[in-house]
């Protein structure tokens, strides 16, 4: 084969594996767009987490197992293997309810569930080997481009999903119109991935292990599942239904502690390890792994919360918070198209691991500053220079490792850091999820809010509810309790003495009023003269009165749920310098070697021990 032959099968295959990756990271994003309609549809609100919980524990776990089978098989088999189980879990995922309740399968959401689990076994390959057949296809001097390619498309998908899913979750079912609209967020991975996986079907070279002496351990993969997997469970599970101290919780994290030393041990003893733990003996290794788990969690602060400060603190639409996300992701993309290019023809990634730590800590500085009339340009600015700062970081980790290790033990290393950096984003997202709430819960009564009454937090707090939405409601409760205080003053008698009663338990009317019912019962029963004239004037009187209280309270309430919610992000901010800090100091501590060139003379990183027989 020669040069040019070589050079254009190599373009084809990465641009096969940027159509995978893009397609699962667009479904990360896009079906996020679409639940509120899928729990419509498939009436399964009280499991609608798990949609998401079930691909995230597959697609995180099986990382580091696609990285040791890497080592041994085929990476050209395994990756058409990942995107052909991508496939068949969308076309699952958009069929989920079609024949109704299914022997063993149950309805509509449990099947949605069990095949975004099957969408989660492709989806770890996917990611797993991306980044592993292009250590097959460039040495890792002339990887950085690549890299830079991998992380706009990270974040072209965070831009286009929520649009695409909302778009096609409102416009497709007019289409085909037996088809609902959200089916298309996951048929319309199959045009697409049909594509990518004749790109790697045909174009792909054929790329054998560098040591063939790698073994499958299935004993130590299941202790490594067994460690994790009640982990995140743990993490995942709704903790007003699962406190953090309850027994199912404990038991979780029990069982993972109890699981991971097993793990450990075994790791350590047995010859072929489904993660070999001796690599972090590698500095490179260690401190990278260490970088991309604080990583994780700093990019999952913003993508998590930002949209909250944007609808509950700014009060804008959903649709609005999903934009504001756009600016982050086109700094990404920017970021890692820039950096990827230098590092190619520099030969060095650390000075870019410590620039972009460094520009994070200052932009989640800036983000502790932001306020209920914090100009919505000035949140853009900030989005964006955080998306300039992850941008580099996007594949820098996995590029550094790679260059670093042994060639035999590179699907490892490449794996152990994007699992590394999923942990970080489950683990980390989990504790700034309890910051966020305690937080909360402090504000709240702070502003005036009494978080067990209607209209408080815990209507905030409900899925879809924004600042408008709790305004509507609390001036519709004023607007029912109206019209009873006008049915009332329509009655007389026992009649009306009954229905007053009724309104004494009424929580929109004020108590200053309520301690004027009485009275109002004695009016209402007299028979004196100039008894109608008087209940017409204090029928005026209260509908002003509750007017004007109607106006007080739902302009007091959104005040205070607004910055309720702007005090509870900035706490988040708050943590997430220090998450930064600890990204920088791990970033400095990370040895910067030269990449190797086509020469293939690394200046080498100290070896890892040799696996004990």
């Amino acid at each position: 084969m020669n040069d040019k032959t070589e050079s254009r099968q190599r373009v084809y295959t990465v641009l096969g594996l940027a159509m995978a990756m893009f397609l699962g990271a667009l479904d990360q994003t896009i079906v996020a767009t679409a639940m509120p309609r899928i729990v419509a549809e498939l009436h399964g609100l009280e499991r609608f987490t798990w949609v998401t919980t079930a691909y995230l524990l597959v697609s995180t776990l099986l990382i580091p197992v696609y990285g040791k089978l890497s080592d041994i098989m085929s990476r050209r088999v395994l990756e058409i293997l990942s995107v052909v189980l991508f496939l068949f879990g969308s076309a699952l995922c958009g069929l989920a309810g079609e024949w109704g309740t299914l022997p063993f399968l149950g309805d509509g959401m449990n099947q949605l569930i069990l095949f975004r689990a099957v969408q989660g076994l492709g989806s770890a390959g996917v990611f797993a080997l991306a980044f592993i057949i292009v250590s097959d296809l460039y040495p890792p001097r002339d990887r950085g481009k690549i890299s830079g390619v991998f992380g706009a498309v990270f974040g072209l998908s965070s831009i286009l999903g929520p649009l695409v899913g909302g778009f096609l979750t409102d416009n497709a079912g007019a289409w085909l119109p037996p088809i609902e609209g959200w089916r298309w967020v996951f048929y319309v991975n199959l045009p697409l991935g049909a594509i990518a996986l004749w790109f790697l079907a045909t174009k792909m070279p054929h790329y054998h292990p560098k040591d063939a002496g790698h073994q499958f351990n299935p004993l130590s993969a299941g202790l490594m599942v067994a460690t994790f997997a009640p982990l995140i469970l743990a993490l995942q599970l709704d903790k007003t239904q699962h406190p953090w101290t309850s027994l199912y919780v404990l038991g979780l994290l029990g069982a993972s502690l109890g699981f991971g030393a097993l793990w450990i041990v075994h790791s350590l003893r047995t010859k072929h390890p489904i993660l070999d733990l001796r690599l972090f003996g590698n500095k490179v290794f260690a401190w990278s792994s260490v970088a991309s788990f604080f990583f994780g969690g700093g990019f999952m602060a913003i993508i998590i919360f930002l949209p909250i400060y944007m609808v509950f603190a700014q009060g804008i639409s959903a649709t609005g918070a999903g934009i504001s996300i756009i600016p982050l992701s086109m700094g990404v993309v920017l970021g890692a198209g820039i950096t990827g290019p230098l590092i190619t023809k520099t030969g060095r990634y650390k000075r870019f691991m410590v620039f972009g730590a460094a520009l994070s800590i200052l932009t989640f500085t800036l983000m502790a500053g932001l306020r209920v009339d914090t100009p919505y340009w000035q949140v853009v600015v900030y989005m964006f220079l955080v998306g300039l700062g992850f941008g580099p970081a996007q594949s820098i980790f996995a590029l550094a490792s790679q260059n670093a290790v042994e060639p035999e033990r590179v699907g490892q290393a490449t794996s152990a850091i994007q699992f590394n950096r999923q942990m970080g984003s489950v683990v980390l997202a989990a504790i700034l999820g309890v910051v966020f709430n305690n937080a909360l819960v402090e504000a709240l009564p702070r502003h005036g809010i009494d978080p067990a009454k209607s209209g408080g937090g815990g209507v905030a707090r409900s899925l879809g509810d924004g600042p408008e939405e709790i305004r509507a409601a609390i001036v519709g409760g004023f607007d029912a309790t109206i019209t009873r205080i006008d049915q009332v003053f329509a009655l007389r008698g026992e009649a009306a003495k009954a229905a007053i009663a009724g309104l004494l338990a009424d929580p929109n009317l004020p108590a200053e009023y309520k301690a004027r019912l009485p009275a109002l019962g004695e009016l209402l029963s007299s028979t004196g003269p100039g008894r109608e004239q008087g209940v017409a004037a204090t029928q005026a009187g209260v509908h002003a009165a509750l007017e004007a209280a109607k106006t007080k309270v739902a302009d007091s309430t959104v005040a205070g749920l607004k910055a309720s919610f702007s005090d509870a992000t900035v706490r988040v901010w708050r943590y997430g310098i220090f998450l930064m800090v600890a990204l920088l100091g791990a970033c400095l501590m990370v040895p910067g070697l030269t990449l190797r060139g086509r020469s293939g003379k690394p200046e080498e990183a100290p070896a890892v021990p040799a696996a004990a027989p």
